[in-house]
């Protein structure tokens, strides 16, 4: 498992490949403000049961009902921004 040291201002520009790193290469970061130790990104452990199974793909059986898409031409409601 490496362990690499980055600033927390390098840590929130990059997060997602921080993020990334931890989970897929086990990376564990530890972020410095002003060069003192702030907090730490590490993986979490995952039981090697969960790492092999794959999560079902969704079927539909034959003759299912497959429920319409909305209509192109249907009104849009009214949605508010706050």
């Amino acid at each position: 498992m490496q362990t690499r040291s980055i600033s927390v201002t390098e840590a929130a520009r990059n997060f997602s490949d921080c993020v990334n790193r931890a989970r897929y290469q086990g990376v564990t970061f530890v972020l410095h403000r002003n060069g003192v130790p702030v907090a730490r990104l590490v993986p979490e452990l995952v039981p090697e049961a969960q790492k092999q199974s794959a999560p079902a793909p969704l079927a539909l059986a034959a003759g299912a009902d497959v429920p319409d898409a909305p209509s192109a031409t249907a009104p849009m409601p009214a949605r508010s921004l706050w």
